[in-house]
């Protein structure tokens, strides 16, 4: 494998591609608008379907269709326009259809801003349409993570025939890194989508693809199957990383995406001045990894758990019922487009250290 230099909407773009992606369904929204303007070149180079829809609400039915014939699909959006996905993400939920969708975050509420943020984690954790369903969600900090979370994404949503969210911050789409692509992609053998996909019923019999059970017993019977599956997900499919938890850590510092790269380069510079912070980055929103958060934020040396975000406070309330009060969690947030700093990282981790009051736009989660 070759490095090659690319922006990160470019990356995730020829990363779908190597992932056998067949078709893909956009509508312009910033900051992820070069994944189209990618792929509108790429996509009929590889003998794939590239379609702009009038809207965000016809690509995500168009994802429908066509992830009803059983070939790989997906789109790309940015949260307002993921906003206009989610009752066909619903559908296709309790549809069983696999299907990739990626969102480049920015600003909210409502039309916000086009610079960085993490303030749809509610919208992707906790499911933005209606109904009892899950989507399986993953979080990449770096450009080489976008490609092999987006190439694991489309494997997941075949494997569990449902959608799967990839969502990072506008830097992660803007960003350029080095990345490597593999030579020869191969993936474990998933069971036959000839099994139920709708692609002619010639020599058959007739399959409806549908979320609407009119009998109630035929819809809670679907609801639980569906729960099973979300289950099995919580089993198989948490992914976590640590970086530098030892036993002389005071704070453990819990952040996802890129928001936990500025978390590193803050907690090597505590450890020049001897201050010992760990991190804890959940790479899968959902499934949460909880048992492993609960284990780290714990230990006896932890003094107290802190969560960083580009929002609001919204994974702190995640991190907060996984610690069930074992120990303080303090929560700093900027919003808006504003991304921490390290300097202000620091500031936070110092005041936890001392038990001095810090200043900036935190609080405290007991």
């Amino acid at each position: 494998m070759a490095k090659v230099l690319m922006k990160g909407n470019e990356a995730i773009a020829e990363a779908a591609l190597r992932a056998g992606a067949e078709g893909y369904f956009c509508y312009p929204i910033t900051p992820q608008t070069e994944v189209a303007e990618y792929l509108s070149k790429r996509m009929p180079e590889v003998g794939g379907v590239f379609l702009q829809g009038e809207s965000e609400l016809a690509v995500a039915n168009m994802l429908f269709g066509a992830a009803s014939t059983g070939k790989r699909i997906f789109t790309t959006s940015s949260s307002p326009g993921i906003s206009l996905m989610q009752e066909a993400i619903s559908y296709m939920a309790g549809a069983e259809l696999p299907a990739v969708i990626i969102n480049i975050m920015r600003g909210g509420p409502g039309l916000g801003g086009i610079l960085p943020a993490q303030s749809d984690y509610f919208q992707a954790v906790k499911g933005g349409g209606h109904g009892d369903y899950r989507v399986l969600v993953l979080a990449p900090s770096t450009v080489q993570e976008a490609v092999d979370l987006t190439m694991l994404s489309f494997h997941l949503a075949d494997k569990y025939r449902n959608p799967v969210m990839l969502i990072g911050d506008g830097m992660i789409g803007q960003m350029m890194e080095a990345v490597e692509f593999p030579d020869d992609y191969q993936e474990p053998e998933l069971p036959s989508s000839s099994e139920w996909a709708a692609t002619g019923a010639e020599g058959r019999e007739a399959r409806i693809i549908k979320s609407l059970f009119l009998d109630p017993t035929g819809l809670e019977d679907n609801s639980w199957k569906l729960d099973r599956k979300y289950r099995q997900m919580i089993k198989e499919e948490v992914r976590s990383e640590k970086y530098k938890i030892s036993k002389t850590n005071k704070v453990l510092i819990v952040a996802y995406g890129t928001m936990a790269r500025i978390c590193q380069t803050a907690i090597d510079e505590l450890e020049e001045e001897g201050i010992s912070v760990g991190l804890f980055r959940p790479i899968s929103l959902f499934p949460f990894p909880e048992q492993e958060i609960f284990k780290e934020a714990t230990k006896a040396n932890i003094k107290s758990v802190l969560t960083i975000e580009m929002s609001t406070g919204q994974m702190v309330e995640d991190v907060q019922k996984v610690v069930q009060g074992k120990k303080p969690v303090e929560f700093y947030g900027r919003t808006g487009g504003i991304v921490p700093t390290p300097d202000e990282v620091k500031e936070q981790v110092r005041g936890i250290v001392s038990k001095k009051k810090t200043s900036g736009k935190s609080r405290k989660k007991t």
